[in-house]
């Protein structure tokens, strides 16, 4: 079997029904990979699953519900065995200045973007210890990396994913379990639409990537495939940056971005 081929294997994929996360899903099928698709949206989610070819399984969930990461564990091994690779993609994203935040903000952005992955790693870890073997990578954001404008609370739910991606690859690695996250720029998706509007904001993100184009969601999830397979077999505890060059170049971010 090749490095890169994720045949045999069973693959988690939350927030897979739109976005990078369906982009993920449809390469992990690609590479062989079952994969499980679980998001709010069931339309979205069944869309995503006619795409694939490995028989996926479709679960509808609420992330934000504490007792759902558990549940859904559960159910994969019920009905598919274990699962080899865990990719932590929802998220939910708020632009908002400071002055706008409040605690039920902050909460649901901590509800889905920190608790929801760490209580579904936690579910995984025992099988994947008693296994020797295991990969769990986690979708952060640029924003975790330099500062971006309007962003202080997610931009802390993310650094939160990185933070806790180090500490996972020390404690797990001993168990032969991989653990990094993956962080995209500006990705041209749904959730950058309306700010695509803005005149100049186009220019201004091509202006602050090296490679000069805004990313696709194919462009992060060929990244996510590669540290799922054993060709990055050697790869843990990282932040992998897949934003053209932007985090490591740019000295600013401004206007309407």
């Amino acid at each position: 079997m090749k490095s890169d081929s994720l045949e045999g294997r069973t693959a988690l994929v939350t927030g897979a029904s739109r976005g990078i996360g369906a982009a993920i899903a449809l390469a992990l099928d690609r590479a062989g990979a079952r994969v499980v698709l679980v998001a709010r949206s069931r339309a979205g989610l069944d869309a995503t699953a006619a795409e694939l070819r490995n028989s996926p399984l479709v679960l509808e969930a609420d992330l934000a519900d504490p007792d759902v990461p558990a549940r859904l564990v559960s159910e994969v091994r019920q009905r598919l065995g274990e699962i080899d690779v865990l990719v932590n993609n929802a998220a939910v994203a708020m632009r908002l200045s400071t002055a706008e935040l409040n605690a039920a903000l902050v909460d649901e952005l901590y509800a889905v973007n920190v608790r929801a992955p760490l209580l579904l790693i936690s579910a995984l870890v025992p099988s994947m210890v008693e296994r020797g073997r295991g990969v769990i990578i986690s979708i952060s954001s640029v924003s975790a990396v330099v500062g971006t404008p309007q962003r202080s609370a997610y931009a802390a739910t993310k650094g939160a994913i990185d933070a806790a991606t180090r500490s996972l690859a020390i404690e797990l690695g001993p168990h032969g379990i991989r653990v990094n996250s993956v962080a995209p720029g500006v990705v041209d998706t749904d959730m950058w639409a309306r700010n695509k509007a803005i005149p100049g904001v186009i220019e201004e993100i091509e202006a602050l990537t090296p490679l000069r184009r805004w990313s696709q969601p194919d462009d992060i999830a060929d990244v996510v495939v590669f540290l799922a397979s054993d060709a990055a077999r050697f790869v843990t505890g990282e932040t992998i940056c897949v934003d053209g060059g932007m985090a490591r170049t740019a000295n600013l971010y401004g206007g309407a971005v």
